[in-house]
């Protein structure tokens, strides 16, 4: 089954209408390869995925690989290589006629290099998993959450398990990946205890208390849940957020 997103590629395909480069930022597995992948075969264009260690030897010489390349250029999971940024402006700035579609597992704080160097060649837009006016079923959307392969899945037993290993590598690996020297456990029950505070407000010296650890290190787990878009955080004070 497949779930068509035309939304999003007509955002897409108007955010090349103001900036040479489009950022589709949003929590891995939530859609983004395959709308990428959507466009592209519409389109003339050149797919790298830096997480695929082929592409990522293409790229050693960015400006030369990606100099020679007419059409549009797809950058996938670029938070794994934000060296590429650089490589980028120049090349926007050499031919104006030059497009990248690039996507991110992580915040654009996260990110914050693509806005210091692309400041005003770069459009920012946030996928999220399926929403409820994407979905025929909104029961199933509710008891099965919006990641793709999760709400797609042939049985609620796959379901389940495809959930539980999403977990288990975001808390194990890709947090390592962005840089974050965490405690995979901790992390996890912090996580699942914000389950519990959804639309109420956040007490972190509760959640420090609960967990045996300082307020300091709740700030700092919660700031990497919300920039990998696991959270989202209602800002209010500085001692207190509304949760959703």
């Amino acid at each position: 089954m497949f779930i068509d997103r035309p939304k999003l590629i007509k955002l897409v395909e108007s955010e090349f209408a103001i900036h040479q480069v489009c950022a589709l930022l949003g929590p891995r597995q939530c859609g983004k390869t395959t709308l990428v992948k959507e466009i592209a075969s519409q389109n003339n264009c050149h797919y790298f995925d830096c997480e695929n260690a082929i592409h990522l030897s293409r790229l050693e010489n960015p400006l030369y690989t990606l100099g020679t390349l007419k059409g549009l250029i797809v950058i996938d999971e670029v938070q794994l290589r934000p060296d590429l940024f650089s490589a980028i402006r120049v090349l926007v700035d050499e031919d104006p006629n030059k497009r990248f579609l690039i996507t991110g597992s992580a915040s654009r704080d996260l990110i914050e290099q693509s806005s210091q160097t692309l400041a005003g060649r770069i459009g920012y837009h946030q996928v999220t998993p399926f929403t409820i006016a994407e979905t025929p079923d909104w029961k199933l959307l509710w008891k099965r959450g919006g990641f793709p392969k999760s709400y797609l899945a042939s049985n609620d037993s796959l379901s389940k398990r495809w959930r539980d290993e999403y977990i288990k590598t975001f808390l194990e690996r890709d947090l390592a990946l962005l840089g974050f020297a965490f405690n995979p456990s901790i992390v996890g029950k912090l996580w699942r205890m914000f389950a519990h505070y959804h639309g109420q407000t956040l007490n972190y010296a509760e959640l420090a208390a609960s967990l045996g650890v300082d307020q300091r290190t709740i700030k700092k787990y919660i700031l990497a849940l919300e920039g990998t878009f696991m959270v989202c955080l209602n800002h209010g004070t500085a001692t207190k957020r509304n949760v959703k």
